[in-house]
């Protein structure tokens, strides 16, 4: 068995979880959330733990599919209990980005301004003009929006230019010569 789905998923106090058939149904104190199961595999709420079973009958691979899932429902319950955030740094002259309500406007050297909206549930925040703060409920849709607007301008090997996250490494490249 995926030694990721033995270990038991601890429920935070103020999280309530509800279970009907193979939907989960997260609510805490950042939101509410929820998540079809995969149909090879159970899940049960043995006092303020969740366990996931896998159904050996079904299919061989389901505990491979069980540790997958014990993964999205341990994800679940973090984020309507503490939430996700990515933080992206623009680094170039004349980059800068600015939150407006739903929205996120960038400014990233073309030759008109980008408008990202943001996806139900996710917040964005503007701490300076080259900090950017992505926050949410479900990590999947979190980690996406990041992805889309690093991709608007992804940072170039020779001087660093671009959207970067905020842990990310961009190794330089040496300038060529004659």
């Amino acid at each position: 068995m995926s030694r990721v789905a033995k270990q038991n998923i601890t429920v935070p106090a103020g999280v309530e979880i509800t279970i009907s058939g193979n939907n989960v149904k997260a609510k805490g104190p950042k939101g509410e959330n929820s998540l079809q199961l995969h149909s090879s595999v159970g899940i049960k709420q043995e006092g303020s733990e969740l366990v996931i079973v896998p159904d050996l009958e079904q299919s061989k691979g389901s505990y491979a599919i069980a540790g997958t899932m014990r993964s999205l429902v341990s994800n679940l319950v973090i984020g309507v209990s503490e939430g996700f955030e990515r933080k992206l740094i623009l680094n170039g002259v004349g980059y800068r980005a600015a939150a407006q309500g739903s929205n996120l406007n960038l400014t990233l050297g073309f030759s008109h301004p980008i408008v990202h909206a943001m996806p139900e549930g996710v917040t964005c925040e503007t701490p300076t003009q080259t900090e950017v703060v992505i926050k949410g409920v479900d990590k999947q849709v979190v980690g996406q929006v990041a992805a889309k607007i690093r991709a608007y301008r992804p940072p170039e090997p020779y001087k660093g230019k671009g959207v970067r996250y905020s842990d990310e490494v961009v190794s330089l490249k040496e300038v060529k010569k004659k």
